[in-house]
């Protein structure tokens, strides 16, 4: 998992051309719900083996995130050789991000 937000955002045509699976995470470090949820997430991911975890800084006019509509934080992105598979948009439980990383099984 990675612990902190990548300021310089990748452009939606790198994040495109990423070969497998990747979770985007869109936050802000100052975002009460996004310090909430990475326990959830942390915990997720440790049994995610090979996936890509990228946290991006979001924030107005931040062009990665306007490309994939985000409006709230955290929004978790599962994105398969560049393909958006599935979203969480501030996640409440375990749960419910195991079954987003679970979709890429599938894809």
């Amino acid at each position: 998992m990675s612990d902190d937000y990548a300021q310089l955002e990748p452009s939606r045509g790198e994040i495109d051309a990423l070969p497998a699976a990747t979770l985007l995470e869109f936050g802000s470090p100052y975002c009460g719900h996004c310090q909430r949820a990475q326990t959830l997430i942390a915990e997720a991911l440790s049994s995610a083996q090979g996936l890509r975890h990228i946290k991006i800084f979001d924030g107005p006019g931040r062009a990665l995130g306007r490309s994939f509509r985000v409006k709230l934080w955290p929004s978790l992105i599962l994105v398969v050789d560049g393909a958006e598979i599935g979203r969480v948009v501030r996640p409440q439980d375990v749960a419910s991000i195991r079954e987003l990383l679970a979709q890429r099984v599938s894809a």
